[in-house]
């Protein structure tokens, strides 16, 4: 199929170049034959909502590229950001397999193709396979440490620039290839929010605004719309430990 949204739309799972890179991509040959009858592919624009917090859980979604944000609102209406869902992850895994209602929304950060797949196919594609098991126990273990680093960053830290810096540091992690950085700079790809950026350090948009005029004034970083340039990681790593 031709490319959209600057993206080659991947229909066949046997055929994807980077199944051996995602977890629960990296299935045998018949597994991903089974999968393939199962699942449908769509694509989806940047804002769109997979599933909404409560909702009984229809089946579950499997990221093949772009992102999405995980968050949780309150009965007051304040929403914070669980975390972001990589290419590769299974949403909506734990509701599906406990039949419980989806535990947060879902919406996708920018342009996305995502595998569906209902809850009863789903299901039985697990009986059938049950090497499949192990990919869903990782999956979920990776969900688990995901909702603890983030009870550890909002509850130990200090203060919000220490939170914004350590969200830094760990988007730094997935550096992006931008020819016009510097040598010493660390490109990063930020397609979040300062709105959003507040609601993964529990603060408001007005104090991130000031935190990252701060961080530019200081010369530890750069901002050209969605990349984000690091200039001094060592002020940012010295920031999270004192």
């Amino acid at each position: 199929m031709a490319p959209a949204y600057n993206f080659q739309i991947i229909e066949n799972c046997l055929k994807c170049q980077h199944r051996e890179d995602h977890l629960f991509c990296n299935l045998s040959n018949s597994a991903l034959i089974a999968l393939q009858k199962i699942k449908a592919t769509s694509v989806y624009p940047k804002g769109a909502l997979l599933f909404i917090e409560g909702q009984a859980p229809r089946g579950v979604y499997i990221l093949c590229t772009g992102r999405a944000k995980l968050s949780t609102t309150s009965a007051a209406g304040k929403s914070i950001i669980l975390r972001i869902a990589e290419p590769g992850e299974v949403l909506g895994l734990s509701s599906a397999v406990s039949d419980a209602p989806y535990e947060a929304s879902v919406e996708t950060l920018e342009p996305t193709q995502a595998n569906f797949i209902s809850r009863s196919d789903f299901l039985n594609f697990l009986k059938e396979h049950a090497d499949i098991g192990i990919r869903v126990a990782q999956q979920l273990t990776h969900n688990c440490k995901c909702a603890y680093d983030e009870i550890r960053s909002l509850g130990l830290s200090n203060s919000v620039p220490e939170k914004i810096a350590k969200l830094l540091l760990h988007w730094s992690e997935h550096p992006l290839n931008f020819p016009k950085k510097k040598p010493n700079e660390i490109a990063i790809r930020v397609t979040l929010t300062q709105e959003e950026i507040a609601q993964f350090a529990g603060t408001s948009r007005e104090t991130v605004s000031r935190v990252l005029s701060e961080f530019k004034r200081k010369g530890w970083l750069n901002i050209k719309g969605a990349t984000w340039c690091i200039t001094n990681k060592p002020a940012l790593e010295r920031l999270v430990t004192t």
